[in-house]
């Protein structure tokens, strides 16, 4: 069933009530709470196509997961700041929401204080997350949930006017799929802030990022169902992500260094465009393999991986401030070696490392005055460059992601 034509059914809608006198929402004791949820996940389990589940205003306390499993459901509540579904103390389940289904619609409603992931979304064709807020309210923490927003393996995706706080890897993820639109939202106090991992077409713009230890993350791993490539991020706002990683040890956002406006590992043919990019104080813009990521001992190399990252351009985009302030040693290092003690890292940093059997460009750059270096990691920064030549260069532009009518 086609989304447009799922939210055009007159369909059935459960209202799970929770009132006090004259009709005002009130904030759930543990008591009733308890009662919401099992209706709740009641209304899960015999939902059918066409269904719209809505949750009223107010405050409900939920102490373990919840799972949808049928095709063509909406759950709606009264906006993200509204309804919120708090996970608070949650003893059972490893995320919020968990959901294998296709045809979903997720919209108006918040999702706080999961033990792991907030909402996950696995397996699912035509899915859209729209004006959802998920959080740790207690703030950037190692023990909060890895991810907040999270589909993967998914088919024609749609993310939103949401909003996602205080997750220990990505607060915007997706990872391994197809087609997908990340849209208009804000990211804040992730260890990354929206991440596109072994996705293929992905539009990701109008997006904030900030106050996160990297921005936007557009990563390649091995080991995972299929390769990524062809991104486009643009008129997006990326600044200030300086926070220090607490990502958990041996994951690959724990690599990540604080200060990671954009950053591209192992991708390919990537659009970097029309950003408004400033004061991330490693480098606005990162361009690495999987050479120097630190992933060796940890994400073992498979056969049909490619780790390098080609195809990559950057062009067009509003760079102010950054590079200052390095978070590793050696990085640090460079940048007093080589522009001094109050001098910054040009607003693109590049590991250096190419594939010998390929003639497709590594990076290519047409972007005023702004510069590179290119620190030959593969080298020991033996021949480290601010070299432009190389970079003045061209790639096909990709086409834009389109979801047809997902879209409304």
């Amino acid at each position: 069933m086609k989304i447009r034509s799922l939210l055009a059914v007159t369909a059935t809608s459960f209202l799970l009530a929770a009132c006090g006198q004259d009709g005002q929402d009130v904030t759930q004791t543990t008591e009733t709470s308890d009662d919401f949820r099992k209706e709740l996940q009641s209304k899960l389990i015999k939902a059918k196509a066409g269904d719209v589940i809505e949750i009223p205003e107010g405050t409900f306390t939920i102490d373990r997961s919840l799972s949808l499993n049928v095709d063509g459901v909406t759950i709606r509540g009264a906006g993200m700041d509204k309804t919120i579904l708090s996970f608070k103390g949650q003893v059972a389940g490893a995320e919020g929401l968990l959901v294998n289904a296709n045809d979903f619609v997720v919209e108006d409603l918040a999702i706080e204080d999961t033990k792991g992931d907030a909402l996950k979304v696995n397996q699912g064709e035509n899915i859209v997350i729209r004006r959802v807020r998920v959080e740790w309210t207690n703030g950037p923490d190692n023990k909060n949930g890895a991810y907040g927003l999270y589909p993967v393996q998914t088919e024609n995706t749609l993310i939103e006017d949401s909003i996602a706080i205080g997750a220990s890897d990505a607060g915007i993820y997706v990872g391994q799929s197809n087609n997908v639109i990340v849209r208009n939202n804000r990211a804040e106090y992730n260890v990354a802030g929206i991440e596109i991992e072994n996705t293929i077409g992905a539009d990701v713009y109008g997006n904030v990022a900030t106050n996160n230890t990297g921005g936007i993350l557009i990563f390649n791993m091995p080991q995972l169902t299929q390769p990524g490539h062809s991104t486009r991020i643009y008129q997006n706002q990326v600044f200030e992500n300086n926070y220090d990683n607490f990502g958990t040890p041996g994951t690959a956002v724990a690599a990540v260094p604080a200060g990671s406006g954009i950053l591209i590992n192992s991708n390919d043919n990537v659009e970097i465009f029309d950003n408004d990019i400033k004061d991330n104080k490693t480098a606005n813009v990162i361009v690495s393999s999987y050479f120097t990521a630190g992933y060796e001992k940890d994400y073992k190399q498979a056969d049909n991986f490619d780790p390098y990252p080609e195809g990559i351009f950057v062009y067009n985009n509003r760079f102010e401030g950054g590079g200052d302030s390095p978070d590793r040693m050696e990085l640090k290092a460079l940048k007093i070696a080589e522009f001094g003690f109050t001098g910054s890292l040009p607003d693109i940093l590049w590991d250096g490392i190419v594939n010998p059997d390929s003639t497709v460009p590594a990076l290519c750059i047409d972007n005023g005055d702004s510069g590179v270096v290119n620190v030959d990691a593969g080298n020991g920064y033996s021949n480290i460059t601010t070299d432009m030549t190389p970079h003045r260069c061209e790639v096909p532009k990709l086409a834009a992601i389109s979801l047809e009518t997902m879209e409304g």
